[in-house]
Formats: C-alpha cells, sequence, structure tokens
C-alpha cells in the first residue's frame, strides 16, 4: 500500500490491527490461537495465509461466516485438511498453483537462493514446482493436534529456549498423557528480559525449567528470582539424542500453539554437499529450531533413563 501510494497513517489503527478506508470498508489483522476467537463478528472478504498452519475447526467457522469470497494460500509441504475436508467435496473452489517465478516482487539475489535447492528434489517439489509434497528431510512427522489438555494430562516441565532481539523466547509447556507427551505453547516473544521470563513462570502452575545450559547466567538469575530452573545437558551427539528421544514418543500439540505448529511442520535435517540428509538439524533459519529446541530441552530428563533432573535441582539449595 505504501509503495502504491494508498497508505495514509491516519487510517492505521495499531492497538486493534485495523486500517479504515475513506468509505468506511476496513480490513482487520487477526491472528487466531483458540476456537472462540473465530465465533466473532461476520465479513465479507476472508484471506487466510498459510492456512496449513491453522487447524480446520477454526478454520470452518471463519469461512462459515465469511458472504462473498475466501482466499488462502500455503506451501503444499504434505497434505493438510484442504485436501481431506474440501478438495473434491465442495463445487465452489477454485484451486491455483503458484510458484516463485509468479512473484513479481521478488528479487534476483532469492529468485537465485531458490533455485540453488534444485538438486534436492523433495524441497523443490515443494518450494520450486509448488506441487504436493512430503519433505524427506522433516525432522518431526505425526503430532496430533488437539484443541484442549484434557484434565486427566499431568505438567512435568517446561522448556525454555532463550532469545532477546534476532530470535524470540521461547516457553513450551509439556505434559504427560496416556503414555505420550503435549505441548503447549506458552511464551513466543522477543525482547523479554530475565526478570520477565521469571513473571511469566510465576504466573504459571509450578514445574521444574529445563533452559538452554549454554547460558548459565541467565539460568542462575532466573534461579535468583526463585525459579525452580536447571540447564539442560549438552554434549557430542546429545542434539541428535535428544531429536531421536522425541521421534520415538507420541506427541501431541494444541491447536493454540500456532508458532510451534508451524517450526514443527518445518523442522528440516541439513543435507550434505552431496545432497544426503545428515543427523544435523538445519539450524540456518532459526525460527524453525527455536520451538523445537525447548521442547527437546524440556524433555532432556525423559531421555536419559534413570536421571531425575529435578534431583540437580534440590541439590542447589
Amino acid at each position: 500500500m505504501v509503495s502504491h501510494g494508498y497508505w495514509n497513517d491516519k487510517s492505521w489503527n495499531e492497538s486493534k490491527h485495523i486500517y479504515t478506508f475513506t468509505t468506511g470498508s476496513f480490513i482487520e489483522f487477526i491472528s487466531f490461537d483458540k476456537f472462540g476467537k473465530a465465533h466473532g463478528p461476520r465479513r465479507d472478504v476472508l484471506f487466510i495465509n498459510e492456512a496449513n498452519n491453522l487447524p480446520y475447526n477454526i478454520v470452518d467457522q471463519l469461512i462459515t461466516r465469511t458472504r462473498k469470497i475466501i482466499w488462502m494460500d500455503w506451501n503444499p509441504t504434505s497434505e493438510f485438511w484442504f485436501y481431506t475436508e474440501m478438495q473434491g467435496k465442495r463445487d465452489d473452489i477454485d484451486f491455483i498453483t503458484l510458484t516463485y517465478l509468479d512473484n513479481d516482487a521478488l528479487g534476483e539475489i532469492e529468485r537465485k537462493e531458490i533455485e540453488s535447492h534444485k538438486d534436492n528434489k523433495q524441497w523443490w517439489q515443494v518450494y520450486g514446482l509448488g506441487q504436493l509434497g512430503e519433505l524427506e528431510e522433516r525432522i518431526y512427522r505425526g503430532w496430533q493436534i488437539i484443541d484442549s489438555i484434557p484434565y486427566e494430562a499431568r505438567l512435568i516441565r517446561y522448556g525454555l529456549d532463550f532469545g532477546f532481539t534476532n530470535d524470540p523466547t521461547v516457553i513450551e509447556a509439556l505434559y504427560e498423557y496416556n503414555q505420550g507427551f503435549i505441548v503447549d505453547e506458552m511464551t513466543y516473544q522477543k525482547g523479554l528480559s530475565n526478570k520477565s521470563i521469571a513473571d511469566i513462570f510465576q504466573s504459571q502452575p509450578k514445574a521444574l525449567v529445563i533452559a538452554d545450559s549454554a547460558e548459565p547466567k541467565s539460568i542462575d538469575e532466573i534461579y535468583n528470582y526463585g525459579i525452580n530452573i536447571i540447564g539442560s545437558e549438552k554434549g557430542q551427539g546429545s542434539v541428535y539424542q535428544g531429536i531421536q528421544y522425541v521421534q520415538g514418543q507420541r506427541m501431541s500439540i494444541t491447536s493454540r500453539s500456532v508458532k510451534t505448529i508451524k517450526a514443527y511442520r518445518n523442522y528440516m535435517f541439513r543435507r550434505d554437499k552431496d545432497g544426503r540428509i545428515t543427523n544435523d538439524p538445519d539450524d540456518t533459519i532459526h525460527e524453525w529450531s527455536n520451538s523445537m529446541d525447548a521442547i527437546r530441552y524440556g524433555l532432556n530428563g525423559h531421555a536419559q533413563p534413570g536421571r531425575d533432573p529435578s534431583i540437580a535441582y534440590k541439590t542447589r539449595y
């Protein structure tokens, strides 16, 4: 809107994320992380960005409350509710495949970067050709998305991955339930001080916090605020061992954990120069590793039979 001369600062309501035109029409930007939020007012036009990262029950409510037209976009990394609940079952859908070549605003550097992945057949299938795929290098698969945490679930840990300026601080609550684990995204935010992190934990049910041991000063400061916190154990091969443990668990994640679900779907193993999948996570896009690291830290004690990490904390008294 700025580049085309449409934008007017006076028309933008920052607190409500609404842009109002002189005609009275408006565009509202909303993040939906709970089913109840979708029960809002009706609209004429709905645009759902990265639709595969929203649960179907929320999308269904939004569609029901839209009068004229719905637009949705996504990268087809794997099959999701559009392919199972909508495609072939409705006669009012137009399906368009667009690729990077259709993006007039894409710069030459970005285009070359995309085309440098041509030898990675699975990646190119999705991001180059826009075709449905199942990326071979995906680290985690098969997690169940649930609407809420069952009453019988038991909170066992919090996983904490530190961030501040470039990366967010991520806190994941981990529950044990029905011989598996449930992930619930608590915090995904940049600019949090250690005091702010401690305040978040003070307002939540108490459980052991396992954090990135690369920041011992932050851990000690949060501990001095009265938080039950220790650093995760690290060593040669510990990252892959932790990943293997999580891969072997029955994992569920709450539908409100929007950013964590997106990270789960995009967390990949790195490929070597010959195109072979390695055992090393591809951490070039930190957005995908932050949440997954926090989960791995939180389950750190479970991955080592016979070790109760809470004992390490008790010895600090």
